[in-house]
């Protein structure tokens, strides 16, 4: 088992997740953030940090899509071990459904 980041971290990015791990497997994209499922160590401890609620075990229905999408994106965005910035308007973008078609880029993070 492994963690994932979902389509509810795009465009929010509140990265409380990244400091309370414990092996540095957050990858950071422009817009949203993924783990590495071959680091993570399924300790859990980023789930409850997420204000989005958008990290979720894989062992929930649904989630191939975003296993494959954090696998792929880990190996070519730069390693995140420290919170940026939260972007200004998260707030207004979470629990927004589509994000995914909207606005979704696999440009990686600059921080």
């Amino acid at each position: 088992m492994t963690y994932v980041v979902t389509e509810a971290c795009i465009k929010c990015k509140y990265m409380d997740c990244v400091e309370v791990c414990p092996v540095d497997c957050f990858y950071e994209g422009d817009n949203m953030v993924v783990i590495n499922p071959n680091e993570c160590i399924d300790c859990g401890v980023c789930e409850p940090e997420c204000p989005a609620e958008a990290i979720l075990p894989d062992t929930e229905s649904g989630l191939e899509k975003w296993l494959e999408l954090n696998a792929s994106l880990s190996a070519t965005w730069p390693n995140i071990t420290v919170k940026g910035a939260t972007p200004p308007d998260a707030d207004e973008h979470k629990g927004e459904e589509g994000k995914f078609d909207k606005y979704f880029t696999d440009q990686p993070g600059n921080s």
